[in-house]
C-alpha cells in the first residue's frame, strides 16, 4: 500500500489541476473498485466546485461547494493521470507505460479548463466515497483515527502519553492507527533504527510511570517527522506500481538506511552490526540489533 508520503505526493500533484476547478462532467466506467460506488455518484459530483484538496491519513480529501466530500484512497496500485490541451503529464518511467493500461480507467473528472483528472487502478483495491461535510470527521473512514504525524501535533510529551502504560511493542503502537494516523511498516522502521529504538521494546519503556517523556519519546517524534519530511521532498517510496502524478516513481527508498536491506551491514559509522530481519504481526521489522538494543 502506498504511505503517507506517497499520498501526500499525489495530493500535491493533484492540487494544481484540480483544487478552485469546477467539475464540468464526470464519467465512471464500472459500478464499484473495492466498494462499489455511493449512489448517483457522478451525478453529484458533476457541477461541484472543489473548494480544497486535503490529506487525512493516507486519504485523498477533496472538500466540494455541494457541502460534501469526495473520499478517495488509492489502494495498492491507484494513481492519477492529468492530461491537459497540451500533454498527458506522465512523462516519466512507469511499471507500465501509462497508455497501455486505459483498460483500467475507472473514473475521469472532467475539469474546467479543459484539464481532466484520471483514476486508473490495476487491481481496483482502491475506492471513493462522498461523505457530509459537517460530520467527515466522524465518518467511518476518520472516526477513531488518531492524530496526524505531520506538523507540530507530534511531540514526545504526546507519544509519551500515548504509549505511557502500553506492554505492547514499540513498533506495533506505532502502527495502530488509532493512536497516529498514517504511519506505515517503512517510515516505522526508519524512524525507529534512527531513534536508536528496539521494534520490540514495550510501547511504554518510553514514558515514565507518571507519563512523562524520556528522552526517547522525543528522539522519536523528532525522527518521524524527519523521516516523513524527507519522504515527501524525494517523492515517496517506489512501491510496485506507485507513481506520482506527473508519471514518475519515488525514490526515497534510495535513502533506506535499514528497511528491506536484511544482512546488509548497518550504515551507522562504527556499528558494525548486521541489519536483521524479524516478523511482527505479519509485517516485516528490519533493524540493527547492536544499535537498536533493548
Amino acid at each position: 500500500m502506498p504511505e503517507l508520503p506517497e499520498v501526500e505526493t499525489v495530493r500535491r500533484g493533484l492540487q494544481p489541476a484540480m483544487e478552485g476547478r469546477r467539475i464540468t462532467q464526470m464519467r465512471v466506467n464500472r459500478p464499484d473498485l473495492r466498494f462499489p460506488f455511493p449512489s448517483r455518484f457522478a451525478a453529484r459530483l458533476t457541477g461541484a466546485r472543489i473548494d480544497s484538496l486535503e490529506r487525512r491519513a493516507k486519504y485523498l480529501v477533496a472538500r466540494l461547494s455541494t457541502g460534501e466530500a469526495l473520499i478517495m484512497h488509492l489502494g495498492m496500485t491507484g494513481r492519477f493521470l492529468i492530461e491537459t490541451p497540451d500533454a498527458l503529464i506522465a512523462p516519466g518511467e512507469f511499471h507500465r507505460e501509462p497508455g497501455a493500461g486505459a483498460i483500467h480507467d475507472h473514473v475521469i473528472f472532467s475539469l474546467e479548463g479543459d484539464a481532466r483528472v484520471t483514476y486508473n487502478d490495476v487491481r481496483r483495491f482502491g475506492y471513493m466515497d462522498l461523505v457530509p461535510l459537517d460530520s467527515l470527521a466522524e465518518c467511518r473512514h476518520f472516526k477513531g483515527l488518531g492524530l496526524e504525524p505531520l506538523g507540530n501535533a507530534l511531540s514526545g510529551a504526546v507519544i509519551a502519553k500515548l504509549f505511557a502504560g502500553k506492554f505492547a511493542p514499540l513498533k506495533a503502537a506505532l502502527l495502530d492507527q488509532r493512536l497516529i494516523a498514517g504511519l506505515g511498516n517503512i517510515y516505522v522502521c526508519e524512524a525507529l533504527f534512527r531513534a536508536r529504538l528496539n521494534p520490540e521494546a514495550p510501547a511504554g519503556s518510553i514514558a515514565t510511570k507518571t507519563g512523562r517523556p524520556r528522552a526517547a519519546a522525543h528522539r522519536l517524534a523528532e525522527t518521524i517527522r524527519d523521516v516523513l519530511t524527507e519522504a515527501v521532498a524525494a517523492g515517496g517510496s517506489t512501491l510496485r506500481d506507485f507513481a506520482h502524478t506527473d508519471g514518475t516513481l519515488g525514490y526515497f527508498q534510495h535513502g533506506f538506511r535499514v528497511y528491506d536491506r536484511e544482512g546488509e551491514p548497518c550504515v551507522t559509522p562504527g556499528c558494525g552490526g548486521t541489519v536483521t530481519r524479524i516478523v511482527q504481526s505479519g509485517r516485516s521489522t528490519f533493524y540493527c540489533p547492536l544499535c537498536q538494543k533493548r
